[in-house]
């Protein structure tokens, strides 16, 4: 026996393995690349083509209404009282509760729709993940329509994308339903950034959350915390792609055997 230390002999591929998989596995194959092309041109169109500004509208009032839901269900959670949602057509929204914990209910507009549309995102990957996506937001569709009972924009713009979401789901496999899905996603984490930097960055209106916010912790300002929760959010977007990269492998054919036999059907 020596009676000197010897050197462990060390795999150099032990740390290379893992890290491999976990490239292999951000790597996009050729549905995930379709899919990917098409959530480019969902931004493009979103953020630069004003020319469909009146096609896209019904899809604004949703994620206005999915900004309320968020601070609703944040007044949920910190035991508070939701009176009232209501929305406008001029794509402004309210929430009215009582009680709750402003320091997480005031950044779950901005954030909730954030995280929201990153999760419909990474479902928009796969059908059947879109397909449960649906199921989901249909049940937070249903406790909007009860706190927004009073407003005829909340019912008219559910009831559209009710109907959009049942037709996608019946044509051609649902494989429109999952680029609704992506669509929806982009739009929401899209919205709740452009919300982030006009209420707070670019025009600093004295009435946004973030100027609430600033109040309420009485330091750093609105400007600090709009910046600090456009961070979070484009964090959110960029998570929502690399998750449903890593998550929805299965290719065009694979989806669409499985959507058609999506809960026994």
């Amino acid at each position: 026996m020596s009676p000197f230390p010897v050197d462990p002999i060390v795999d150099p591929t032990l740390h290379y393995i893992p890290r491999r998989a976990v490239v292999d596995s951000l790597t996009p194959n050729s549905t995930q690349r379709t899919t990917l092309i098409v959530a480019g041109c969902y931004v493009l169109l979103i953020g630069i083509l004003p020319v469909l500004e009146k096609l896209i509208y019904p899809f604004k009032l949703l994620t206005v209404g999915m900004h309320e839901m968020s601070h609703a269900i944040a007044g949920v959670v910190t035991c508070a009282s939701v009176e009232k949602i209501t929305l406008d057509p001029q794509e402004g929204g309210s929430t009215r509760m009582r009680g709750g914990i402003p320091a997480i209910t005031l950044p779950a507009g901005y954030l909730g729709s954030a995280f929201t549309g990153a999760c419909l995102i990474a479902c928009g990957f796969d059908t059947n993940a879109s397909k449960v996506a649906c199921l989901i937001l249909a049940f937070f569709w249903i406790l909007c329509l009860w706190w927004a009972r009073s407003s005829w924009v909340a019912w008219a713009t559910i009831a559209l994308m009710a109907g959009l979401i049942i037709v996608c789901w019946l044509v051609a496999h649902s494989v429109a339903l999952r680029f609704l899905v992506l669509f929806i996603g982009v739009m929401s984490c899209l919205y709740a950034i452009w919300d982030i930097v006009d209420d707070t960055l670019a025009r600093k209106v004295n009435t946004s959350d973030a100027s609430e916010y600033a109040n309420m912790i009485g330091c750093c300002g609105s400007r600090f915390w709009g910046a600090f929760w456009l961070l979070i959010s484009c964090l959110f977007f960029a998570a929502g792609i690399l998750v449903g990269i890593a998550a929805f492998k299965d290719d065009w054919d694979t989806q669409a055997a499985r959507a058609d036999d999506f809960l026994g059907g």
